[in-house]
């Protein structure tokens, strides 16, 4: 009986093992951070229009900026890069009137819609079909973007 049981354990070790399957990681998101847009703002040629709450980037953000997103979108895409006339929003979960949107990146997961108000068919940021340089997302035919509320 001790034999039985010796080879039933084996067995099932055994069984196992061999039935064992890797689960791959889940893509890269591309949610920016607040350093990598920071960088961004300091580098870029665009010209931007800041909205919102004013971004911070002379110390570590607080619980309660840590709260806010940032969304910069653009109203130019040349090839793989975004720019020409960009906003910079810094604040809390609210719906952005972005009428002739082609780009945009953002510290938490928008949504983009092709109607004013975030109405009409909208997508997520973290689904973008078409990523540009610098963590920027092709978003042709964009009116509005959702932000989301952080806890």
């Amino acid at each position: 009986m001790q034999f039985t049981l010796t080879s039933f354990y084996l067995a099932s070790a055994l069984f196992a093992g061999l039935t064992f399957q890797t689960v791959n990681a889940l893509p890269t998101s591309l949610v920016t951070t607040p350093a990598q847009l920071t960088k961004w703002i300091s580098t870029t040629n665009a010209n931007l229009t800041f909205t919102g709450n004013p971004i911070n980037t002379t110390k570590p953000l607080s619980k309660r900026q840590a709260q806010n997103v940032q969304v910069v979108y653009c109203d130019t895409k040349i090839g793989d890069s975004c720019g020409g006339n960009c906003v910079v929003y810094n604040g809390p979960n609210t719906c952005l009137d972005a009428p002739s949107t082609n780009c945009l990146m953002a510290t938490a997961d928008v949504g983009f819609c092709d109607r004013g108000g975030c109405g009409g068919s909208c997508n997520q940021f973290s689904s973008c079909g078409s990523t540009l340089n610098n963590g920027f997302c092709s978003t042709p035919g964009t009116a509005s973007i959702l932000v989301p509320f952080l806890p």
